[in-house]
């Protein structure tokens, strides 16, 4: 698994992944009994698309319950197959994002992506490839990586502008207490100091072609702009193991546990377990 990522995700395991699938239906459903109304759905990630005829599946669920109108969904790019591509066509998702992190080759196999993704030609082949699938192609992107200098996120930025695709997200490296040690172990200590001068960088190679709709966030069309980190609805229910919603006036989060969750949901019962 990332060695960067600090949220919650597990091995993968088929049946508990398609049981934890069903469980998400149900949880749809119950918030449709609750009276609940929503129009727009983000899938966040990792890996969503794992098993690419229950997210299509549990999309179509959405859409029949809410008529939602707008469908986000994250994926890596070893996933982007055709098959994934089309059941995602076909489940109406109009923005895609791409965890593309770096194209640098070295840093890859510090990340553990380069045995799974590919090399950073292979990454910049197939986001090149998915362009004018979707409404919206975003490449979701890393910076201040250790061993990442200004040289190596400027071969990053030429080969983005070169690809063009609709949207870029470049977010700094996030240190966590649950990463730190696994990040030092394989990457190195980061630097913080050196984060402003890479972002500084980064607005400067990208704005002449993009417009900046976020902090992170560099779009072609402000209209369809969508930054995964920053919400811009009043309410939103967090769905899923682990997921944190505010409705109500009340902020929540389900379980963490992913067996837990099934099994609540299962019984026909929400899975939150902290209020605010």
């Amino acid at each position: 698994l990332c060695p960067y990522c600090s949220f919650h995700r597990v091995a993968f395991d088929e049946r508990r992944a398609r049981a934890y699938f069903a469980a998400l239906r149900r949880e749809l459903e119950l918030y449709r009994e609750l009276g609940w109304r929503f129009d727009a759905v983000y899938v966040g990630g990792g890996t969503p698309t794992v098993l690419p005829d229950q997210l299509e599946h549990t999309l179509e669920t959405a859409r029949v319950l809410f008529g939602i109108k707008t469908i986000s969904v994250d994926t890596n790019p070893d996933h982007l197959t055709r098959a994934r591509l089309e059941a995602l066509v076909r489940a109406g998702t109009g923005r895609l994002s791409v965890g593309v992190q770096t194209f640098d080759d070295g840093l890859l196999k510090k990340l553990n992506r380069y045995d799974r993704c590919g090399s950073g030609q292979a990454v910049a082949d197939r986001l090149r490839a998915v362009q004018g699938r979707f409404r919206t192609v975003n490449a979701d992107m890393i910076f201040n990586l250790p061993g990442q200098d200004e040289a190596v996120l400027d071969r990053d930025l030429d080969t983005l502008l070169a690809i063009g695709p609709d949207q870029i997200t470049c977010y700094p490296l996030m240190v966590s207490d649950l990463t730190r040690r696994s990040l030092e172990k394989t990457l190195g200590r980061v630097d913080f100091g050196r984060e402003g001068r890479l972002y500084r960088r980064i607005v400067e190679r990208l704005e002449p072609a993009y417009q900046r709709s976020t902090a992170w966030c560099f779009t072609r069309d402000p209209a369809a702009a969508l930054d995964e980190y920053i919400v811009d609805h009043d309410e939103y229910a967090g769905l899923g193991s682990g997921a944190i919603g505010y409705l109500g006036g009340i902020s929540y989060a389900n379980t963490f546990d992913i067996d837990q969750y099934i099994a609540e949901l299962k019984a026909g019962r929400l899975a939150v377990r902290s209020v605010r």
